[in-house]
């Protein structure tokens, strides 16, 4: 258990630690200065988690954000063209791959996740 408790401790952040160490109920985790070796897994553990979902849910806010721009532009394109019945989705899905496919954006998610990793 010790080197996941090294890997994991290494990839969560203080912030997290701290929250659940302010949740648990013991009095000697209270202080600052607790060490990995002082931690125990019922508080490292979800703070590893938490700290993973955020990161999760960075990375996911910024691959949506220009998939979004590319459906605001095809549909305001649409629109001001007349074609309302045009659902925007079957022309801004091609867009969306093809953006995708240019930027190398699977190795763009891989090499962003991997490098998370200290």
């Amino acid at each position: 258990m010790s080197p996941v408790r090294e890997f994991m401790f290494k990839q969560t952040r203080e912030s997290d630690v701290k929250l659940f160490l302010e949740l648990s109920k013991d009095e000697n985790l209270k202080n600052d200065n607790v060490t990995l070796e002082k931690i125990p897994n019922s508080v490292l553990i979800p703070s590893f988690i938490i700290s993973e979902l955020k990161t999760g849910f960075q990375i996911g806010f910024i691959l949506f954000i220009p998939f979004i721009i590319i459906d605001m532009v095809v549909s305001s394109t649409l629109m001001s063209m007349g074609m309302m019945m045009l659902p925007p989705m079957m022309i801004s899905m091609p867009f969306k791959i093809l953006l995708f496919v240019l930027v190398d954006g699977w190795d763009l998610v891989i090499r962003s996740i991997v490098m998370g990793f200290k």
